[in-house]
């Protein structure tokens, strides 16, 4: 055979197998701002000029399960939350009126509670969850983990020393503009859009803040600071867990979110404590001994703190973040 007969002959064979250019594979959990997809590109083997086909898969994020709010799970967990919210709001007063209460040991010992709980959920099996081992985490797991932990420390602080200068009902009425802060975030990392009825309800919700904080009686800057910097970060934490509870390549559970965002709010709340707090109290003369009833108020506190905190994922888990707030 000639050579130009045996070079077109070749041509028409078409490339060989270990000639064919390997697929490209691009896959990142990334970060949670962006959107999670994974892009194969592959090129058949037959002529030159066939054109490259491209299989794109997404992740994707529930929003919101069936029934929503309406199913009886997440009415149980409406209920838990909303009577373990007031339970720990009205104890978070009492102990930051005391005189050996503060924001930080107070912040202290409920991410230490609920970090010490949440470790015993995970490695003891009980009647109410039993912890499943994970095959595999997402690559970015300890960096997203210590950006919700910080979330998650700063809510917690920013919230008890808004009670700690102004009062419980101001407070929670500054709190009233989180679905303001929450639609924003949602359309800019969830993608959820809201309907024109949703948006003018906010109308009042802003007006009415306004009227209650320019007739506040115990109006104080760096108590009404804090909680509404409070807001911001909460309803941020609320967007973000909402991608890690429903996610459905890497999904977590309410117990396991709780745990690791708790103990990341705990790496950083021990140097802080460390340099910050102890040099301050070894200035003033102040030691660390609490009294009997002191600690019992604390421990009981850390407990309603972890259970509160457990529900607000679960219930989280099944409504959209508008929905929770």
């Amino acid at each position: 055979m000639s050579a130009p007969a045996a070079a077109q002959a070749q041509a028409e064979r078409g490339p060989r197998p270990q000639e064919a250019p390997p697929g490209r594979l691009a896959l990142g959990w990334g970060s949670l701002l962006g959107r999670r997809e994974k892009t194969v590109l592959a090129r058949s083997a037959g002529a030159p000029e066939e054109s490259t086909l491209t299989v794109t898969i997404t992740e994707t994020t529930v929003i919101e399960a069936d029934l929503g709010a309406w199913s009886s799970r997440a009415l149980l967990y409406l209920a838990l939350w909303f009577f373990l919210s007031f339970c720990t709001l009205f104890l978070n007063k009492h102990i930051l009126t005391l005189p050996e209460g503060g924001p930080g040991a107070l912040g202290a010992v409920q991410m230490l509670s609920t970090t010490f709980i949440g470790c015993l959920k995970t490695l003891v099996p009980c009647c109410l969850y039993q912890h499943k081992s994970r095959l595999s985490y997402p690559p970015n797991f300890v960096t997203t983990m210590l950006f919700v932990g910080l979330m998650r420390f700063a809510t917690v602080v920013l919230g008890l020393v808004s009670l700690k200068n102004v009062a419980v009902s101001f407070a929670e009425t500054v709190k009233s503009s989180a679905p303001i802060f929450t639609v924003v975030l949602s359309r800019l990392i969830l993608g959820e859009h809201t309907g024109l009825l949703v948006n003018l309800s906010l109308v009042p919700v802003m007006g009415g803040l306004a009227l209650c904080t320019a007739t506040e009686m115990s109006f104080n800057v760096l108590g009404f600071s804090a909680a509404l910097s409070t807001n911001i970060m909460d309803c941020l934490q609320n967007v973000f867990s909402k991608k890690l509870l429903s996610g459905d390549k890497y999904k977590f559970s309410a117990v396991e979110l709780q745990f690791y965002t708790s103990a990341a709010a705990v790496a950083m709340l021990l140097p802080a404590w460390v340099f910050m707090d102890l040099p301050v109290i070894g200035r003033s003369g102040k030691s660390l001994s609490y009294t009997r009833d002191v600690m019992l108020l604390l421990l009981t506190d850390g407990v309603l703190f972890h259970l509160q905190s457990v529900t607000a994922y679960a219930l989280m888990g099944r409504v959209s973040p508008v929905t929770f707030r």
